[in-house]
């Protein structure tokens, strides 16, 4: 168990830091938009960039192993939609917020550090593919929910198109495309080239998880919003039950890679529920205690879970 903690600190403990550096220092939020740009522009492209062009290419071609994840990512979605919309009387536009805390995980700042550390670096492959087609699924269902919910603000038609433009030009779905292809002609960077994207990559963690800690600061609750422990027990509870099973319905998968998909599905809320709710100005303030209570119930949950994958308690699938 002191393995895992010693494992499981680091990692909070760059979120509390920044938590406590947001509550000491008082500088506005708007301070962090090169923190952010750096992080999702530049550090996590090129750790996913570095990722996959060492990756053979038959592994990164599993139609069912990506069924299987993004289907569960859908249902806990769905799940939590269905919590929205019976709290919230039918509001389609605050529900698809509620589903996306349910639903879209912290996949991007804290999931591939988190993963490559508690699994190793055979984890990448199956990280990157979550992370790729969890977000192909959010980023599509949400505009288009969003869209029949004000359905004056954009045509399906428009919202089509705005979401291919989002999803393609989305830098760590770019940064995997090129992995792909690197790893298809078996490209090797000059070492110059290569060095400072180990540089990039190595800074994308620690980064991450200071500015989620920022973030979560400046966004202080000021009640508990109904919605918040459903769609909490719904990410941090359901959502890894959820991928346990369909992993052991569509299998059989490498226990590796199963860790990885329990793992990665047992994270806390991501930031971009926030970014969506401030977007489509619904739901703001039960987005933000949403991100904040799973972050700090993750504490527990989270490290219960790589304690599981660290130790192999994590059971072999069921039905197979």
């Amino acid at each position: 168990m002191i393995d895992v903690i010693n494992l499981a600190l680091p990692f909070f403990g760059l979120i509390f830091i920044g938590f406590a550096c947001g509550k000491l220092k008082q500088i506005p939020d708007t301070a962090l938009a090169w923190m952010n740009f750096f992080i999702v522009y530049v550090a996590l492209p090129a750790l996913f960039y570095n990722i996959l062009s060492q990756t053979p290419l038959e592994q990164l071609a599993r139609v069912d192993f990506v069924f299987a994840t993004t289907l569960s990512t859908f249902w806990a979605f769905a799940v939590a939609f269905a919590i929205g919309m019976a709290i919230r009387r039918g509001n389609i536009a605050e529900s698809t917020i509620a589903g996306l805390a349910g639903g879209y995980g912290n996949i991007g700042y804290m999931g591939p550090g988190l993963a490559l550390a508690t699994l190793g670096s055979q984890a990448a492959v199956p990280v990157a593919l979550i992370f790729c087609f969890d977000t192909l699924l959010l980023f599509t269902l949400v505009p288009f929910l969003m869209a029949l919910a004000k359905p004056q603000q954009m045509s399906l038609g428009k919202t089509a198109i705005e979401v291919v433009k989002r999803i393609a030009t989305n830098p760590l779905v770019i940064a995997t495309a090129v992995g792909i292809l690197s790893a298809a002609v078996h490209f090797k960077p000059p070492v110059a080239l290569e060095r400072l994207m180990q540089f990039l990559q190595n800074a994308a963690a620690p980064c991450a998880l200071f500015t989620l800690g920022v973030t979560v600061a400046l966004r202080p609750l000021k009640k508990m919003p109904w919605e918040v422990p459903f769609t909490t027990a719904v990410k941090l509870v359901l959502h890894p039950v959820l991928m346990f099973l369909l992993l052991s319905l569509f299998g059989p998968f490498d226990q590796l890679w199963i860790n990885t998909a329990v793992l990665m599905a047992a994270l806390p809320p991501a930031l971009n529920v926030f970014v969506f709710a401030r977007q489509y100005d619904t739901w703001v303030e039960q987005a933000s205690g949403a991100v904040l209570v799973g972050t700090l119930v993750s504490v527990v949950t989270l490290t219960s879970v790589m304690w599981m994958v660290k130790t192999g308690t994590l059971p072999p699938l069921l039905f197979r």
